[in-house]
């Protein structure tokens, strides 16, 4: 067709047809990337999610961001007579007419704005040759582009929209796939290898340094052909085998996939995720929890810890600022999100089941507990606690059992406030325990108890609260989140003095130790059974920080205890959460008081003591405060133990012992038993030979009013007449 015909053709279509060509702004601005972007709360992005799985696109890369060799080699390749021609290059369409008539190899005579034309328009695709009709769509498209388009709108919209290798479409996704680094960066010979994918995207890695080389020769730089074979089977090797998950190193990908998650069940039905979440995150603060939970896992080495989660979140508002879900390449499963993951309590629950005795007005700071062997009988047998260092103190007060994290004070104190009130506590503050209290028994006071670190921190983070409870935030865009009173504002009080006194803890941790800091703090550690988590929890007057170290597998660690293991990262991210921030002790609440206090035969150095208000005593001696109200109750058995005869025992040989708690030796011998309302005995404990059935037994002061009250059942079984003895009842 003559050159002149051929024009008029396509200015007469395009003309017609110029309002079907989309404006540059809005292709701009309709791009979306594969990933979900989530960015932090200054706007700077933390992690990239996959989340369009038909093609790997990048963000909009403008051309002002792409690298200038890249430019050059991409006209010198695909048009070269860009910048001259109006959309169509009728030099290159009379070479190629004359080449196909002689049957000889040409350039081809599509623009680069014909080719974004095909990419805009699905129907000016093909996957093998074009019709004419296709021809001349993209000729009149072009020539509509050029109208309404500039040059360089053009060139930056082709070069995001052309596929490159595989499914990886557009600039961004290629140049951080292929070459780990952003368009800006390219140098002459990746810019080159880049371009000699656009025409034959899937072609053999020799072809493709071939092609590339010729495109170098054309730029001047033959030199950059030297090992081009090799880059270039190097790089197109990581065009399948780079993860969908991202393009570049993320910062935060748990918190990513928790924040698009909880986005995603937000929004109705059908509704996509948005491109780009904000969320609470503050990258500065995650990027000192990654550091710290790398360098210090780095230094256990040999200690079979390789995991690790830290959370940070701020008091006042509840939002997550840190949120590091592994230790990433230290990791065997680095995709496991342990910030999330339910994991074994250990001590880190005693601040809970304290702040309730003190509360319920059962013990003080100062009251006295016996951490000698106990033996608890419960519903299936004996429960034996033992400290962690198997050794025993005594009389300790709370603030030393609580300090030194001591186990049978812990144990004794649930036996006070019951594993069900217990539980039910724990679970007001956001902990999910998926049992009742009484399936974890007396082990719930040592944290038998599965929890997420993020649920626990948030927990902790209610005594920052005075006590209220309430929700994380993850996004900025989401709904302010109110608290609720769970504990009173005076025992929070009480149990952050505690928590904060170095003194306290000296038994166990000494003076010197990660847990002590140079700002107001209260910190708590925890071990689970046989050192498979290990725990560091504590808040500040603006933050609390939550750290976990151990094993994805669950395997235990070799001696790595709390203030050794996860104490110093919770230390590190408190010094830089606090390097230009102070935080001071909080104000005393009302119904708090603080009262100078001693110990008889100086049990514990003299100090003052925090009280709440009507609890307050200024001389401690064994026997006189292990109640701080001086009310006696039940110590075991526990309320709803069943007891079982043994039909190999005569009934007369078995006893039940009830024993009190909270005497002294006058009260020991005022206090009396009652057993379905009949009396049994007097004193600290009694027997009573047990029936079937079940039974109120009560515990009731010289008054004659009751002061506690337990049920338990008695099963029974048809006596032998004779058969070897046993030493006691089954439980």
């Amino acid at each position: 067709m003559p050159r002149r015909l051929f024009a008029l053709l396509v200015l007469a279509v395009a003309t017609s047809s110029a309002a079907a060509v989309p404006a540059f702004r809005d292709v701009r601005d309709n791009w979306r990337s594969a990933d979900i972007v989530v960015v932090d709360r200054h706007g700077d992005p933390v992690a990239r999610v996959r989340d369009d799985f038909r093609a790997r696109r990048g963000d909009w890369v403008t051309l002002a961001d792409t690298s200038p060799a890249l430019r050059t080699a991409i006209v010198l390749s695909e048009d070269r007579r860009f910048y001259a021609h109006s959309g169509v290059d009728w030099q290159g369409v009379a070479a190629a007419a004359w080449a196909n008539m002689w049957n000889t190899r040409t350039r081809g005579a599509s623009t680069l704005t014909m080719q974004l034309a095909g990419l805009l328009d699905e129907d000016l695709r093909a996957a093998r040759g074009r019709s004419f009709g296709q021809k001349v769509g993209q000729a009149v498209s072009a020539a509509s582009l050029e109208h309404g388009w500039s040059k360089d709108q053009i060139l930056e919209a082709y070069l995001n929209l052309v596929p490159f290798r595989g499914e990886l479409v557009g600039l961004s996704a290629m140049s951080q796939t292929l070459f780990g680094k952003v368009p800006s960066g390219l140098n002459a010979r990746e810019a080159a290898l880049a371009v000699a994918l656009v025409r034959s995207p899937n072609a053999a890695p020799v072809q493709v340094s071939a092609r590339a080389c010729r495109i170098l020769r054309e730029m001047k730089q033959p030199r950059e052909c030297d090992g081009l074979d090799g880059f270039t089977a190097l790089a197109l090797a990581k065009s399948a085998s780079v993860p969908d998950a991202s393009f570049r190193a993320n910062l935060a990908p748990h918190l990513a996939r928790a924040v698009i998650a909880r986005t995603r069940e937000a929004l109705p039905a059908g509704r996509p995720v948005p491109a780009r979440i904000a969320s609470t995150l503050d990258a500065e603060v995650q990027r000192v929890a990654v550091d710290s939970l790398s360098r210090h896992l780095r230094e256990l080495a040999g200690r079979n810890a390789e995991d690790g989660a830290v959370v940070v979140i701020d008091n006042a508002s509840g939002d997550v600022l840190a949120y590091v879900g592994s230790s990433g390449a230290l990791s065997s499963a680095a995709q496991v999100d342990h910030a999330g993951a339910p994991r074994q309590a250990g001590s880190t629950l005693k601040p809970f089941l304290y702040a309730q005795a003190i509360e319920e007005r059962r013990l003080t700071a100062a009251s006295l507990l016996d951490d000698r062997p106990v033996n608890l009988p419960t519903g299936g047998g004996l429960y034996i606690p033992q400290n962690y260092d198997h050794r025993y103190a005594g009389w300790v007060s709370l603030r030393a059992a609580l300090g030194s994290s001591l186990n049978v004070p812990a144990v004794r104190t649930l036996v006070m406030v019951t594993p069900h009130r217990f539980h039910r506590r724990l679970v007001a503050l956001g902990l999910p325990l998926t049992e009742s209290g009484d399936y974890y028994g007396y082990s719930l006071a040592l944290g038998s108890a599965d929890v997420s670190l993020l649920s626990l921190t948030n927990a902790y983070r209610s005594f920052a609260n005075q006590g209220a409870y309430g929700p994380v935030r993850m996004t900025v865009d989401g709904a302010p989140v109110t608290r609720q009173p769970v504990m009173s504002p005076a025992a929070s009080y009480v149990i952050g003095d505690v928590l904060a006194d170095r003194h306290a803890r000296a038994r166990t941790f000494g003076l010197d130790s990660p847990l002590t800091t140079r700002f107001w703090t209260a910190v708590k550690t925890g071990t689970s059974k046989d050192m498979r988590d290990n725990w560091c929890i504590g808040w500040s007057q603006r933050y609390t920080v939550g750290v976990w170290i151990g094993n994805a597998s669950g395997a235990s660690m070799h001696d790595v205890s709390g203030v050794s293991g996860a104490a110093p990262v919770w230390h590190d991210v408190m010094a830089a959460l606090h390097r230009q921030t102070s935080s001071r002790a909080p104000a005393m609440p009302a119904g708090v008081e603080r009262v100078p206090l001693t110990f008889a035969d100086n049990l514990e150095p003299a100090r003052e003591e925090v009280f709440l208000t009507g609890t307050a005593m200024t001389r401690i001696r064994v026997g006189a405060a292990s109640s701080s109200n001086g009310a006696p109750a039940i110590a075991s058995p526990a309320d709803g133990t069943i007891f079982a005869l043994d039909p190999d025992i005569p009934p007369d040989a078995q006893r039940v012992w009830f024993h009190a708690d909270g005497l002294t030796g006058q009260t020991a011998r005022a206090v009396s038993w009652r057993i379905d309302g009949k009396p049994l005995g007097k004193g600290g404990q009694v027997a009573w030979l047990p029936w079937p059935g079940r039974h109120r037994v009560e515990l009731v002061d010289a008054a004659g009013k009751v002061v506690d009250d337990i049920g338990i059942e008695v099963r029974g079984a048809s006596v032998r007449e004779a058969g070897p003895q046993r030493t006691s009842m089954r439980r």
